[in-house]
C-alpha cells in the first residue's frame, strides 16, 4: 500500500494547510480571550475537593463498623475521579501559567490524592495526543485485553481469546470495574521501571503514603471482610467512572493507517468525538466531553472549552471538516458496536472513511 497524503483543492501542501487552517482558528480563539487561565474556577475546585475528601474521611471514622460504609466507598470513588480530572488538567498546563506549578499540582493530585502514577500516565497520554487513533502509534488503541484494531484482533491466536474478542463489546463495561486496579498497578510499575523517571522518589513517596494510609485507615476502622468490600467497591466504581468518561472520546472514530499524513487540525478533529449536554455533563466528564476542543487546545482551561466549541464547530464547517458530536448514550452504543465489529473481524482500517477520503 502506498503512503497516503492529503491534497485539498486549491490549498497546496499539508504543511500549508496546517499553518493556514489552524493558525486562522488560533487567531480567532486568541481574539476571543479564550486562552486565558481560570484561576478562580480551579482554586475553588482544588479547595472544594480537598475539603470534600477530608469530610469523607471524618464521616468514615464516625460511621465506624457499618455496612453503610459501602455508600461512602461509592462517594469516595466519585470524588477521586473528579480529583483525577483536575490532575489531568494540571498535567496539560491548563491551571497555571507556570510549568512547575502545574507539574507539582498534578503530582499532588494524581500521586498523593488519588494514589496513581503520574509519570507513566503522562508519557502515555502525551503520545496519544500526538497521534490519536493512529494504528501502531497511539498507545490507547494498543490494548492487550481488548482488540481496538484489526491487528489487535489478528493477534488473538487462541480459540478462547478469539471467541472472547467476538463478545468484547458486551464485556467492555463490566471490564471497566477492574480498570481502577489496573490504573494503580500500571502507575506503580511505571514508577518502579528501570528507565528514567522524572521525580521518581517524589512519586514513590506520595503513592506509598497515599496507599499506605488508605489501607491502614480502612482496616483499622472496619473488620477484614467489610474492609475488603469497601476497597473493592471504591476501586470498581472508580474504574467504571474513569473508563466511562474516556471511552466516548475516540473509540469508534476513524482509525489512521500507519502511512497516513494528516495535518494537525484534521488529525485532532476527525478522530475525536464530542458529547452533547449541559453543565451536568461537563461536570460528569470533567470537560472531556469537549474532546475536539481539548485536542486542538490541550492547555486551554476547562471552563473555556464550552465557550470555544461554537467557534471550532463553525470553523470546521467552513472547511468541510466533519465535526462529530453525539449524546452520551449514543456514544456508548457506538463504542459497543465498534468493539463487537472489530472483535468479529469485520473492520478494515484501509476501508475506513478517513482512509477512503484521502486515498490517492
Amino acid at each position: 500500500m502506498s503512503s497516503i497524503a492529503i491534497q485539498l483543492p486549491g490549498t497546496g501542501t499539508v504543511r500549508e494547510r496546517h499553518v493556514s487552517d489552524f493558525k486562522e482558528l488560533t487567531q480567532r480563539v486568541q481574539a476571543a480571550g479564550l486562552l486565558k487561565r481560570s484561576y478562580a474556577y480551579y482554586w475553588s475546585k482544588i479547595i472544594g475537593l480537598t475539603f470534600g475528601g477530608l469530610a469523607l474521611a471524618a464521616a468514615f471514622v464516625l460511621i465506624g463498623n457499618s455496612w453503610w460504609q459501602m455508600a461512602l466507598a461509592v462517594g469516595l470513588a466519585l470524588l477521586m475521579t473528579q480529583v483525577a480530572f483536575l490532575g489531568h488538567d494540571a498535567a496539560h498546563r491548563q491551571i497555571f501559567v507556570s510549568g512547575k506549578w502545574n507539574e507539582w499540582i498534578s503530582l499532588i493530585l494524581i500521586n498523593l490524592f488519588v494514589g496513581m502514577g503520574h509519570g507513566w500516565w503522562q508519557r502515555k497520554h502525551t503520545k496519544h495526543h500526538q497521534v490519536p487513533n493512529k494504528v501502531g502509534a497511539d498507545p490507547d488503541i494498543g490494548g492487550r485485553v481488548l482488540a481496538f484494531t484489526p491487528e489487535g484482533y489478528a493477534s488473538r491466536k487462541n480459540p478462547l481469546t478469539r471467541w472472547l474478542a467476538t463478545q468484547q463489546g458486551r464485556f467492555f463495561f463490566p471490564l471497566l470495574l477492574l480498570e481502577g486496579v489496573n490504573l494503580h498497578v500500571q502507575g506503580i510499575k511505571g514508577v518502579l521501571s528501570r528507565g528514567k523517571v522524572k521525580r521518581r522518589w517524589v512519586e514513590l513517596s506520595f503513592i506509598a503514603f497515599r496507599l499506605g494510609s488508605y489501607f491502614a485507615l480502612v482496616f483499622i476502622i472496619l473488620p477484614p471482610g467489610k474492609a475488603a468490600a469497601f476497597i473493592g467497591i471504591q476501586l470498581a466504581v472508580f474504574g467504571l467512572y474513569m473508563g466511562s468518561s474516556f471511552a466516548p472520546n475516540h473509540i469508534g472514530m476513524p482509525l489512521v493507517p500507519p502511512t497516513a499524513k494528516i495535518d494537525f487540525l484534521r488529525r485532532q478533529v476527525l478522530m475525536s468525538r464530542n458529547i452533547t449536554g449541559g453543565r451536568a455533563v461537563d461536570t460528569f466528564m470533567g470537560g472531556l466531553n469537549f474532546q475536539v476542543e481539548h485536542h486542538l487546545f490541550p492547555s486551554m482551561s476547562r471552563p473555556n472549552l464550552r465557550k470555544v466549541a461554537p467557534i471550532v464547530k463553525a470553523h470546521c464547517e467552513a472547511l468541510g471538516v466533519k465535526y462529530t458530536e453525539t449524546s452520551l448514550m449514543q456514544s456508548y452504543r457506538a463504542v459497543i458496536a465498534y468493539l463487537n465489529k472489530v472483535g468479529r473481524g469485520g473492520l478494515d482500517v484501509w476501508a475506513c472513511p478517513l482512509a477512503a477520503q484521502y486515498r490517492l
